[in-house]
């Protein structure tokens, strides 16, 4: 029985068809700020790095730091 923590930052944006598209990273560095993250968002708005099926990426919409402590209650025997 293990316990596991993990985190992920959660980058979202508008694009021109209204949606919403999402980039996930693992493992963000403890001393991520607010403004690095919102640099790097519009670097990629600015940027247009992605295309989506709804358009171009168009402007930013959330940025979430998500933790999950993940408790393993049972470990199957080997065989």
């Amino acid at each position: 029985m293990t316990i596991t923590n993990t985190k992920v930052i959660r980058l979202s944006f508008s694009t021109e068809g209204g949606k919403t598209f999402t980039i996930t990273i693992p493992n963000p560095r403890e001393d991520l700020n607010q403004a690095e993250v919102l640099a790097a968002m519009n670097t990629i708005v600015s940027g247009n790095i992605f295309l989506t099926s709804s358009g171009a990426l168009t402007g930013i919409r959330d940025v979430k730091v998500i933790g999950t402590i993940t408790e393993d209650l049972f470990d199957p025997p080997q065989a």
